[in-house]
């Protein structure tokens, strides 16, 4: 056995060495790793149109799926767009659109098995339910009319959902707004007018359902020249008609009345968004805005129950069905019906423009 010591100098020769090895080796590690700026990052979040978010939405709902994500709500003062996700991979693919995720407890998929509960066992005249995304809910309405055993039936039927609904109660009745609404006049109804449109490149226009049910012929003055024939109405179910000028070379612009002299032009159509920005034009109250509160809306009026529709905090009274609701130049939803007036405020359901459009193939001139 060879004892010898090894000279000091020797020594620290030898640890100089694995010492400047280590560095090299940790040296090369880091700039092995590429900087930050280097690397792929989603883009920062942006500001949307609501058109824009409206698209975006259907993207993201298309690739993710109902079960990935929990609804989306629009920002009107920032115009940042907010989308519900379940997990951290569906955020990292809001995050790529410019969206802002935000991680909630319940999908849509599970927020619609709600409303289809509340379907089977509480359509009662009088109520109403939209999936919320700002609360992650399905936020269920009782009008002043629900009351006694029904209104137990509907406490018991949302308590149990657990936390996926919530129940209010609202001012005044929910109805189809008609009377016995710039104003179209049927025998004995007045309905508001809600878009031109043109189908084979002829002219028409959309009104509520119910009003295209209540009368089949239309005049643009009360006991007036008729101005067009009803050739297609439903409702319940959804709430839309059309109307075919009897005059094929009737002048149809693609605007709306503001009711101070000017109007609105309109130059193509959007879904709504909850939190988007909206006004309404009718031929009883003219023209008040507000903003989306709900969509995929159900509300059961005394005349049965309509589906898919629009929620706002949009006023609106009897003879406004079937006026515009627009956001900007788009066309967004016809008046069908609600709570409230224009006095006290209230809540106003609007069937979606695009659902009439696609039902009629008709487009906007």
């Amino acid at each position: 056995m060879n004892n010898q010591k090894t000279p000091t100098n020797v020594r620290r020769r030898r640890t100089t060495a694995v010492t400047a090895a280590v560095a090299a080796g940790l040296t090369a590690a880091v700039l092995a790793i590429p900087p930050a700026e280097a690397r792929t990052a989603p883009p920062a979040a942006r500001s949307f149109t609501p058109a824009a978010a409206a698209a975006t939405i259907r993207s993201l709902t298309a690739r993710l799926g109902e079960d990935e994500t929990g609804g989306a709500y629009y920002d009107k003062t920032t115009g940042a767009l907010v989308v519900n996700v379940l997990n951290a991979q569906a955020a990292d693919q809001v995050r790529r659109t410019g969206a802002q995720p935000r991680i909630v407890r319940y999908s849509m998929s599970t927020l619609h098995a709600s409303e289809a509960a509340l379907s089977r066992q509480a359509r009662i005249a009088g109520t109403a339910w939209s999936v919320d995304p700002r609360t992650d809910q399905v936020v269920v309405s009782a009008d002043r009319t629900v009351r006694g055993a029904h209104l137990a039936r509907l406490q018991g039927a949302v308590a149990a959902l657990g936390g996926t609904a919530r129940l209010h109660s609202t001012a005044g009745t929910f109805r189809p707004l008609i009377l016995g609404g710039d104003a179209i006049w049927g025998p004995g109804v007045r309905c508001s007018l809600g878009f031109n449109v043109s189908v084979g490149g002829q002219p028409y226009f959309l009104t509520a359902g119910h009003c295209g049910e209540a009368a089949s012929s239309w005049s643009d003055s009360r006991g007036g020249y008729e101005v067009g024939q009803v050739v297609g109405a439903t409702f319940p179910g959804h709430d839309y008609s059309l109307v075919r000028y009897d005059d094929p070379n009737s002048a149809h612009a693609s605007a709306v009345d503001l009711y101070n002299g000017s109007t609105q032009r309109i130059d193509g159509a959007t879904d709504a968004t909850v939190g988007m920005q909206v006004e309404r034009s009718g031929s009883t109250t003219g023209v008040y805005g507000g903003t989306v509160t709900g969509v995929d809306a159900t509300v059961n009026y005394e005349e049965g129950s309509v589906y898919g529709l629009i929620d706002t905090d949009v006023c609106a009274e009897p003879g406004d069905s079937g006026g515009a609701l627009f956001s900007g130049d788009r066309a967004v939803g016809l008046t069908s019906g609600g709570s409230g007036d224009c006095s006290r405020g209230g809540e106003t359901f609007f069937q979606p423009v695009t659902d009439a459009l696609n039902a009629y193939g008709a487009t906007l001139p």
